[in-house]
């Protein structure tokens, strides 16, 4: 597992082929298939595991609320990119361990706009916000795999402190 979180994270889903996880992890291709029956099902398992993280995190910044709220993850979300190799590979991949659309990143990204959407399903405006939040939040992630300091407390802060009166205005 770790191999292959460290091969996608740090490359590409192409890179996670048998013979670079079997290097990376210094493991033969017997061992590495008595534990995963094919290298989809592998992947599939990162995907599974980062989900797990991704959703720890939308629940925990979500769950009191409020026009901060999407901050909030967009926030944690940065750590967990800096600090989580898994969740960085995991944002790449479908269920099915492939890197075609459904990804984690596009379920992440519904999250966020679905949680902005409850905070005051109403108002005409809250679309716009919502999508604002996933404008936002896609941007960040996006731009950190090319310069992580997008990924920082501090460019997060930043930005959301200058949409934040417009989410609070509407809250």
């Amino acid at each position: 597992m770790r191999a292959t979180v460290e091969l996608i994270a740090n490359g590409r889903l192409a890179d996670a082929g048998l013979v670079n996880i079997c290097r990376s992890a210094g493991v033969s291709r017997g061992a590495l298939y008595h534990h995963f029956p094919s290298i989809a099902e592998l992947v599939a398992e990162v995907h599974a595991q980062a989900q797990g993280r991704v959703l720890a995190l939308a629940d925990d910044s979500f769950a009191d609320g409020g026009a901060d709220a999407p901050a909030r993850f967009s926030v944690a979300l940065g750590k967990a990119l800096t600090d989580d190799q898994l969740v960085r590979a995991g944002l790449r991949l479908a269920p099915d361990g492939s890197d075609t659309p459904p990804r984690l990143r596009e379920a992440m990204l519904d999250r966020v706009r679905a949680e902005v959407l409850t905070e005051a399903p109403e108002r005409p405006d809250q679309k716009v916000l919502a999508d604002l939040a996933v404008v936002v939040t896609a941007g960040l992630e996006s731009l950190g795999y090319t310069d992580t300091a997008w990924w920082s407390r501090e460019s997060t802060e930043r930005i959301w402190d200058m949409l934040l009166p417009l989410f609070k205005e509407a809250g």
